[in-house]
């Protein structure tokens, strides 16, 4: 079979049009981001088994249900993050404002996720990538989530 010849023109051309449809291509998962982070979590929490989610289940409603405990607290501020995630580490002084400012109303939680007695709630919530944020209400149900860095001003935003 014979070899075909590119010209230095062609070969540009060729270069061009490859740059182009890997530029596309990233743009692409850059879009559907979040998508498939969703995507991922939904998976993950399709993995649990009953008994785990119940045994989980339990010790989040014990720990995170404030109508049933009697505390005074409106919110959950659940972080999922590690120690060497510089994301994660930006995060800490989101967390540490929120203490500051909102530590009668919000009960701030970190979970390294790096740490065996987490896996369980990472699981169970279904965390794909970190820093991954769940806030819950008073009653400890998910009301939103976030994955990556999130300022004190949207988190704000979202619950006043």
């Amino acid at each position: 079979m014979p070899k075909l010849k590119l010209s230095t023109k062609q070969k540009g051309v060729l270069s061009v049009v490859a740059l182009l449809l890997s530029v596309l291509f990233f743009a692409v998962l850059l879009l559907n981001k979040q998508n498939m982070e969703n995507y991922i979590s939904k998976i993950a929490k399709q993995s649990n088994t009953v008994e785990s989610n119940l045994s989980t289940e339990a010790k989040l409603d014990e720990l995170y249900n404030y109508t049933k405990n009697d505390k005074t607290l409106q919110f959950t501020f659940i972080e999922f993050g590690a120690k060497g995630c510089s994301a994660c580490l930006r995060m800490e002084t989101v967390m540490d404002e929120i203490r500051k400012n909102h530590g009668d109303k919000i009960n701030v939680v970190f979970y390294n996720v790096l740490l065996p007695e987490n896996q369980e709630y990472m699981t169970f919530y279904g965390v794909a990538t970190i820093p991954t944020q769940i806030l819950l209400d008073s009653s400890g149900k998910e009301i939103f989530r976030h994955n990556g860095f999130i300022s004190m001003k949207e988190i704000e935003n979202i619950l006043f």
